[in-house]
């Protein structure tokens, strides 16, 4: 395994991405091993952290009491518990991770991958040659760099007849904004103010929907609320929380841990289907505009003790190691995945029952875009109008190259239907399968082609996955959901800050 940053784990690490996911997660529609690190993850805060007894006994504990999840934790928690899970793999050798490796060149016969060449950070070429190659790349680097026919940006109702697909000709450029996140705590007897940015004069008015009101003195009040025992106020400070002070010994921990999130989506460039020179400008101005946030914060909402925090992802700035990116590039799959066939309007019976299932996907469709003609954001537009999904197994073989399979964000979806399977639980249901399909093939000497298409082949693959744990259906019908819209319209939702239990 190569990774590019040093920090392995992709959304939920070197992101520090708190983990989005259906409602449901908890019960159903997981793969076995991502619900062992969902638990892994709470049993490291009770082994090491000091817990008030509340949160100590809390089943459902959420180290950072955020809302956007039940489970927020510290970018460094969810390396430690991948390290741990991977750890007998290794002293196995059966696994060996590579990290600060870029792809850079493909060696390719015909449709067949031989090997890649990567480069260092510090220049030295590295040549791996594998009978399989994954694609876990956030922006399916490997796609162009294979030759591998695929997609960027947003399709056409013509190409998809998908309701939601764009009108006229495609747009390649349209793509979800991404956001470069950056790690956060707060100490109000403090003036930790940042030099002002730049760039602060441009991106200022991308904050003026964000305010704050003071209603308790020495305390962090409306934009970054506290929580009192009766009332969880909802605000962008606990939105992302990787770490709430409530739940921990107070007198050791001086403040929570958060990313900021909300006001420093990047909208002004695109990083894939540019020149590399566009690419790195939009990664510079995207960093640019989280300090940017950052110091409207401190300097004109009045939160001076707000501390950019460098050592959540061991930046000097705060800044997490890498963006979180919503949308890649997409194979041209055996199987395109659309959004007609769990549209309700289109199936109310439920959605379409995918015979080569390798897995679920429960999140509603997430599309950080306006509506057409200005109207409302499409997630709030389409809220309630899917249902929960599947993963279909074409959708993880390209239509030509061999050897390559897609193993996160990176399959045959369209540009609708990524904001459906881009989440952490789904991603990790693709790269399981993805993994599962390619030691298949391995023992069996067969192509995913062949197994997907021979039933008795299907079928033993499948079981195969029955046996390990993914899940392939989901047990009841229902809307897709993400966590935060499902539990926001409950009244006294438990987020799991315990001092309320």
């Amino acid at each position: 395994m190569t990774e590019e940053t040093g920090w392995i784990g992709g959304q939920a690490t070197g992101q520090g991405v708190p983990l989005d996911e259906h409602p449901w997660i908890e019960n159903f529609g997981h793969t076995r091993s991502y619900l062992t690190f969902r638990s892994k993850v709470r049993d490291y805060y009770r082994r090491n952290y000091p817990m008030n007894e509340k949160a100590r006994q809390d089943l459902t504990l959420n180290p950072g009491a955020c809302w956007v999840s039940a489970l927020g934790f510290e970018p460094r928690v969810g390396e430690a518990v991948l390290e741990e899970m991977l750890a007998p793999y290794r002293s196995a050798g059966l696994l060996s991770i590579f990290k600060r490796l870029t792809p850079v060149k493909a060696m390719i016969t015909g449709d067949i991958i031989h090997a890649l060449e990567f480069q260092s950070i510090d220049g030295e070429n590295v040549t791996i040659a594998a009978q399989y190659v994954l694609d876990a790349t956030e922006l399916g680097d490997l796609l162009p760099m294979c030759g591998v026919e695929h997609v960027i940006g947003a399709e056409s109702i013509s190409q998809t007849g998908e309701p939601l697909a764009v009108e006229g000709d495609a747009q390649p450029l349209r793509q979800q904004p991404f956001t470069h996140l950056i790690a956060l705590s707060h100490h109000p007897e403090n003036d930790f103010t940042i030099p002002k940015p730049l760039s602060y004069e441009k991106f200022r008015p991308k904050f003026a929907h964000i305010t704050a009101t003071t209603e308790r003195s020495g305390a962090m009040a409306g934009l970054f609320a506290n929580n009192d025992e009766e009332v969880y106020r909802q605000s962008i400070w606990n939105f992302r929380r990787h770490f709430c002070r409530d739940n921990f010994d107070q007198t050791l921990f001086t403040s929570d841990l958060t990313v900021l999130m909300n006001g420093n989506e990047y909208r002004d460039g695109v990083l894939a289907g540019v020149s590399q020179t566009e690419k790195l400008t939009a990664l510079k101005e995207a960093k640019e505009l989280s300090r940017s946030l950052v110091y409207y914060l401190q300097s004109e909402l009045g939160f001076k003790g707000l501390l950019p925090r460098s050592d959540v992802f061991d930046t000097s700035d705060g800044l997490a190691a890498h963006p979180y990116i919503r949308e890649s590039r997409r194979i041209k799959a055996e199987f395109t995945i659309c959004e007609q066939d769990f549209r309700i309007d289109m199936h109310p019976d439920g959605p379409v029952d995918y015979a080569d299932s390798v897995g679920v996907s429960g999140y509603r469709i997430d599309i950080h875009e306006k509506g057409r003609d200005g109207g409302p954001n499409i997630t709030t537009a389409v809220h309630g109008k899917h249902w929960v999904q599947q993963i279909s197994l074409g959708a993880l073989i390209p239509v030509r190259l061999q050897n390559l399979i897609p193993a996160c964000k990176n399959i045959g979806t369209t540009h609708v239907t990524n904001g459906s399977f881009r989440v952490h639980s789904t991603e990790w249901n693709i790269g399981e399968a993805a993994g599962a399909l390619a030691a298949y093939c391995l023992k069996t000497g067969e192509s995913p082609r062949a197994v997907r298409n021979t039933n008795t082949m299907l079928e033993d693959f499948q079981f195969h996955l029955d046996r390990l744990g993914i899940e392939r259906g989901w047990p009841r019908l229902s809307n897709s959901y993400s966590y935060a819209s499902y539990a926001g319209k409950r009244k006294n939702w438990y987020f799991g800050e315990a001092k309320r239990l």
